[in-house]
């Protein structure tokens, strides 16, 4: 049995039930695209020829992903409606670019306005959260299927949202990986609501990280003393690992800390964590002391870290 033979059958249901709902939700299956006379690969070859410049039929046929010859009767129609234009190619004398004429643009302008139109309808009946999440999910569809690499995370200060956000992705994450009850979640609700509530912008700080709109890794930084931060929940999504996130923030909590002229740092955490533990060793933590417990429904050992600044 090959890869494609063992696809459960549910997953390729739901994709074909997709595909009908979309294309029926934009229109493709109307004779002409957006009430034109146009196919909906005229309307796309006219988009392409609109948006970029020096385009040969080869250019075409290999982004489009359509057959020369088929592609060649288009655009001969199209020439003949005086929609396009051919022009030699001034990098290759055997080649000829194809541009749009003005009446070519005057044809696509009603079928781009009337796109942007018929998008803005489909999202303009969704509330503001849920237009972020099909725009999010749509994203998600083309970057897979299409092969793309991922986009590199960016870094960047609490916002509303992101307390409610990390407690529950934490409580997931920990009831899932290691079996923990809910008083963990319970602990980081606590912890994350003290500090929103006591939260000192001169001493203190968080650093989220996000891809493709969400969260994929957060930590904090505390005062405790005037002389020692604490690093706080260090947190990196399970689809985000191996791009180096965890690291990333814990080199932002120990700038941030010299810069505030604290003298040391700092943190707590469990034996079993041990991805967190080699990343604080790696930023030169020691570890200090170290205690059994039980907390969370498990027997654990803690550990405290500290790093001198």
């Amino acid at each position: 049995m090959n890869e494609y033979q063992a696809l459960p059958d549910r997953q390729i249901a739901a994709v074909r039930t997709f595909n009908r709902f979309y294309t029926r939700q934009i229109g493709l299956l109307e004779e002409g695209l957006l009430k034109s006379d146009f196919s909906l690969t005229e309307a796309r070859v006219l988009y392409e020829l609109a948006h970029r410049d020096g385009l040969t039929a080869s250019d075409l046929a290999r982004d489009l992903g359509l057959d020369a010859g088929y592609l060649s009767r288009l655009l001969k129609k199209l020439e003949l409606r005086k929609l396009l234009v051919r022009t030699p190619s001034p990098l290759d004398g055997r080649q000829t670019v194809l541009s749009l004429t003005a009446a070519g643009h005057s044809a696509f302008a009603p079928l781009n306005r009337a796109s942007e139109e018929e998008v803005t309808a489909l999202l303009a009946r969704l509330p503001l959260e849920d237009r972020a999440k099909v725009v999010s999910a749509m994203r998600t569809v083309q970057r897979l299927l299409g092969g793309e690499p991922r986009p590199p995370f960016l870094l960047r200060p609490l916002q509303v949202g992101d307390i409610g956000w990390i407690t529950h992705r934490q409580g997931v994450l920990y009831a899932n990986e290691y079996g923990w009850d809910g008083s963990y979640e319970a602990l980081v609700a606590e912890i994350l609501s003290a500090f929103v509530r006591d939260f000192d912008p001169k001493w203190e700080r968080a650093w989220i990280a996000e891809r493709d709109g969400e969260v994929i890794g957060s930590v904090f930084i505390v005062r405790k003393s005037e002389t020692v931060a604490k690093l706080r929940l260090l947190y990196v999504d399970p689809s985000a690992r191996g791009l180096g996130i965890g690291s990333r923030l814990v080199e932002e909590c120990i700038g941030f800390a010299r810069a505030k002229g604290y003298k040391t740092m700092t943190l707590w955490t469990n034996d079993i964590l041990v991805a967190a533990r080699r990343i604080y060793q790696a930023a030169g933590f020691r570890l200090v002391d170290e205690e059994r417990h039980h907390s969370f429904g498990k027997d654990l050992v803690g550990q405290t870290w500290q790093l001198d600044l």
